[in-house]
């Protein structure tokens, strides 16, 4: 029988390879940054074209490369980074493996001009699919460009996995925003389709925080420091009140580089319990300074995965110093010492006689004496006002409200302000108002798509929102849908929009938040291919502006929304596919009893 086993060809392996590190454009775009980033540059552009689809460019002016290194850097598990594997132990670059280029060159046309500082010419190297094209001397700027055309060409499932470009480039800000905030002091500039995004200059931490969230950002950082010898932990944290629906702003950077940790993150919100609504997530930007010794971070090919020597004792130290800055910044409830109603700690001298306490016992009380009165009343001590402890049936009546029986219209009651309640044929009905209201809009929302029929309120003074860039290009791209369901938004540039009206028919409208759930919620099923463009935007404006759980509701506001579930197509689930309502059965409730 023939051998089965063989050595697979190198084009293969690297696409193999190129399948673990390069997922999409936004993948290339961490390797190639961070590269630059380790040859010591301090100004890194990247240049894109239908979201990297066409184009992919990173440039730098770090310290470049030789004719042979440049050859060689794209042959597998090439570096310059490790040399033994007691080296892995001691890693403060962000690449090391040597694996990235030699992936990126597997799956796309590849370009690279790089030069050193001391050479007169650099090198232009030409790569197409693993398949070596040209090499030639080049006149150019000391640093390295690679460029990375039709990614994906040679792959076409993988290319047809790809979002829309809206979604792939959020993905591509993404990583540069992790990159560009665990190196403050370099400067980057992010291009796409010809417009700017960013235009880093090198400046302190919180600043570069502003410039890539926005200058809202400042209002709600809050500085946090802890230095234990094992641990040094800076950054900053935001505000309870300004936590979001969504995860976004969150952000672990350990010796440099943003990793994700699920323990760390429960450290956080730990920090935040009972300061942030259940569900909400707030703002962290948290820098953390360890012996490379003391972590693995060679355990996941994108290395954004980290193993600590002692977790939890870095989970505690985490929540001590969460806590201590929100304590700091008075988020944190506190024991007040200056109340008028103090208890008085009587100071004992030497002198001092302690009397033990003094109980009455009445020795003539029998329990068994029917004439209980006569024994207890000898000793009976005096409660006057007692009575007013425990008042009578007709006192009480006017206090408390005790519900109709399910009669006439009478038939609706709130409970815990989140549940409504209505007796039917079957048991007792049980709807979500939240849902219910979701639902409601949704299907009002999709009609008015379809028709264009809104009407908007405009706002006396215009809402002027600073956005980041992501959420600025999102909201562009809904404009018209918005539009459509009433709201009047205006490109004011600078990554920011002016808010002239709003749909007619919400109350007590806050435009700001309304925006930003609105887009939380979207983000939530852009990448579901299955659901209609319109009918997402639908889904996050029924989000944002359905009834919160907690709101009482009156009778006449509760027939209201039982009336207009029913009236809907699918009553019984709300958009995201949760139920709306349950029944309780006749049968449920006297097996109770």
């Amino acid at each position: 029988m023939a051998d089965l086993i063989k050595v697979l060809a190198d084009s293969v392996a690297n696409q193999i390879a190129a399948g673990e590190v390069i997922q999409r454009p936004a993948s290339a775009v961490k390797e190639l940054v961070e590269n630059a980033v380790d040859a010591g540059s301090t100004s890194i552009s990247v240049i894109l074209k239908d979201a990297g689809r066409t184009l992919l460019q990173v440039a730098d002016n770090g310290c470049g490369m030789s004719e042979t290194d440049a050859r060689l850097s794209f042959e597998r598990h090439a570096t310059s980074k490790i040399r033994d594997v007691n080296d892995l132990f001691n890693i403060r670059t962000m690449g090391f493996r040597g694996e990235a280029l030699a992936s990126i060159a597997a799956i796309a046309q590849v370009s690279l001009i790089s030069k050193r500082p001391a050479d007169e010419t650099g090198t232009h190297i030409q790569i197409e699919g693993s398949r070596f094209i040209s090499q030639e001397p080049v006149a150019c700027n000391t640093g390295s460009i690679f460029s990375i055309k039709n990614l994906f060409y040679n792959v076409p499932a993988r290319r047809k996995f790809l979002k829309t470009n809206s979604t792939e480039l959020k993905h591509i800000i993404t990583e540069f925003q992790r990159i560009a905030l665990a190196n403050a002091n370099i400067g980057f500039s992010l291009h796409h389709n010809n417009t700017e995004i960013y235009n880093l200059q090198p400046s302190s931490f919180k600043q570069r925080i502003i410039s890539l969230f926005g200058k809202s950002a400042a209002q709600y950082l809050v500085n946090i420091s802890l230095d234990t010898g094992m641990v040094k932990i800076t950054g900053f944290i935001g505000k309870p009140e300004y936590a979001r629906k969504s995860a976004g702003e969150q952000f672990f950077f350990v010796n440099n580089r943003f990793v994700r940790h699920s323990l760390l993150h429960k450290a956080v919100l730990n920090a935040y319990n009972n300061l942030i609504p259940a569900g909400s997530y707030p703002s962290y930007f948290i820098y953390f300074d360890v012996d490379p010794k003391t972590i693995d971070i060679n355990i996941h090919p994108t290395k954004t995965e980290i193993k600590f020597q002692d977790e939890q004792a870095i989970f505690q130290f985490l929540q001590v110093a969460v806590r201590e800055s929100l304590g700091k910044s008075n988020f944190m409830p506190a024991i007040d010492f200056n109340t008028e109603n103090k208890i008085e700690i009587p100071l004992l001298r030497n002198d001092t006689i302690i009397k033990p306490p003094v109980i009455d016992i009445n020795p003539a009380f029998n329990p068994f004496d029917k004439d209980k009165s006569r024994t207890y009343s000898q000793n009976r001590p005096e409660l006057d006002g007692w009575q007013q402890l425990y008042p009578s049936k007709e006192s009480t009546a006017e206090q408390i409200t005790v519900p109709l029986p399910a009669t006439g219209g009478n038939r609706l009651f709130q409970f815990k302000h989140k549940y409504i309640l209505m007796p039917v044929k079957s048991g007792l009905m049980i709807i979500d108002q939240h849902r219910a209201h979701q639902r409601i809009l949704f299907e009002r929302y999709k009609q008015l798509l379809k028709n264009n029929t809104s009407i908007v309120q405009q706002n006396l003074f215009p809402h002027h929102l600073d956005l980041e860039p992501s959420d600025h290009a999102l909201i562009l791209e809904l404009k018209e849908d918005l539009s459509k369901l009433g709201f009047d938004i205006a490109d004011f540039g600078n990554h920011s929009v002016i808010i002239n009206g709003i749909p007619a028919e919400i109350k007590n409208p806050d435009a700001e938040s309304m925006i930003y759930t609105i887009l939380d919620e979207y983000r939530q099923t852009e990448e579901d291919i299955g659901i209609p463009a319109s009918e997402k935007s639908a889904r996050s404006m029924a989000a944002a502006s359905a009834i919160p759980y907690g709101t009482a509701l009156s009778t006449e506001e509760m027939q209201e929304i039982v009336d207009a579930l029913f009236s809907c197509e699918a009553p019984g689930y709300s958009p995201a596919g949760k139920p709306v309502l349950s029944i309780l059965s006749n049968d449920e409730i006297e097996k109770r009893f």
